[in-house]
């Protein structure tokens, strides 16, 4: 990866541009890139700029899964026209990259605009020596074949990092099932949210552009609610990016744990964010379904904290009527022994071990069928009205 153009680590703007539909994407996008100063401090002519969207497991458009294809396209030809080469790439929870963007449209987009999509399966040891809690990552090959990285993040809840923002859309740039393997050996959300920064810091992308015109709240990333958002985010710092889109939430950024991390870290700092366009106030949704408890969403480490975990913490639950006992949540559990299986064959949907369910989520987040939601056990929901 060659080094970024214009890139400061201190650079704490994010801007914030108007666009209410997908066909005003092209002038929306100039204009927040314009702000920071044009496409041309991102990108040199003949250079090599991956896009990296959120795929997920691919999803129609519609769904507000997924990066949409008309902003890809839009990022795409905005980059095309500075002179840059571009592809693609994501590593999607289940399944391969080439079905995932068949599946959400982004392949069609591709192929209309003639971006070609990057090798997100072979995997590379790189070291990481600046990295706080992790010195080395497996990355994509199609990372390392890029000069520079453009991340296109989607607005998101999520159900252990609280929002899916542009420091959580970097995932993704670790190929197949090591994700998983991630949870299992960090299965408390704080060091979770050390290692995303850690990746954010080493993938270090030009540039954010996230995806806020139709955004998900509720039981997201995957079977939450669409909401009408009507913004795109701009900006060359992830975290700033990722507080400004909390704020919009009306979710403190001091409960995502990217952002604790981050700035524990030192790698932003809140009182340096600068918003350009338009103004946090005037967008912010009071109302947005986002889990704002302060209770931990993986549970506090400790001997008498475990033991009280099934009462407080929250835990993914199964709706019988809507499983369709497909098996993926099975599949995907990184437990060791798994926390989730069938008992009686598949004649009924698989039960929960809550003691060894280490709230990773994943089985929530690849549920096809709207299935399994996250709950608040009573007791924790009586903690948080006596904190509120």
């Amino acid at each position: 990866m060659a080094e970024t153009i214009s890139k400061s680590k201190a650079d704490h703007r994010v801007v914030l541009v108007k666009c209410e539909d997908y066909h005003a994407v092209p002038d929306a996008l100039a204009e927040g890139v314009g702000l920071l100063g044009g496409i041309e401090q991102f990108c040199s002519p003949d250079e090599k700029i991956l896009l990296k969207p959120n795929l997920l497991l691919g999803e129609k458009p519609e769904e507000g899964v997924t990066t949409h294809p008309s902003f890809f396209e839009a990022a795409a030809s905005l980059f095309q026209s500075a002179g840059a080469k571009v592809v693609y790439g994501d590593s999607p929870a289940v399944g391969s990259p080439q079905l995932a963007v068949r599946m959400s449209g982004l392949g069609q987009a591709a192929e209309l605009v003639g971006v070609e999509l990057a090798d997100f399966i072979e995997e590379v040891n790189v070291h990481n020596p600046d990295g706080i809690l992790l010195k080395q990552f497996k990355l994509a090959k199609g990372i390392l074949e890029a000069d520079g990285v453009i991340n296109l993040p989607k607005f998101k809840t999520h159900g252990l990092t609280r929002l899916t923002g542009a420091v959580k859309n970097l995932f993704g740039c670790l190929p197949g099932v090591q994700k998983t393997g991630f949870h299992a050996r960090l299965p408390d959300e704080n060091q979770f949210g050390e290692m995303l920064v850690d990746l954010a810091e080493l993938v270090s992308p030009r540039l954010h552009i996230m995806d806020a015109i139709i955004g998900m709240e509720g039981n997201g990333p995957r079977n939450g609610q669409t909401r009408q958002v009507g913004l795109i985010l701009v900006s060359t710092n992830p975290h700033a990016l990722d507080h400004c889109a909390a704020l919009l939430m009306n979710l403190e950024p001091a409960l995502v744990p990217t952002l604790k991390a981050a700035r524990k870290n030192g790698r932003y700092q809140p009182e340096a964010i600068q918003v350009l366009g338009e103004s946090i106030q005037s967008c912010v949704m009071a109302d947005y379904d986002v889990n704002r408890s302060p209770i931990s969403t993986t549970g506090t480490q400790g001997f008498h904290m475990k033991l009280l975990k099934n009462l407080i913490t929250p835990k993914p639950v199964i709706k019988s009527d809507k499983c369709t006992r497909c098996g993926r949540c099975v599949r995907v559990c990184p437990a060791t022994p798994k926390a989730i299986g069938f008992v009686d064959g598949r004649r009924q949907p698989p039960q929960y071990d809550y003691q060894g369910c280490i709230r990773c989520y994943c089985c929530q987040e690849v549920c096809p069928d709207e299935a399994i939601w996250i709950k608040t056990p009573p007791a924790g929901q009586l903690l948080n009205k006596i904190h509120l």
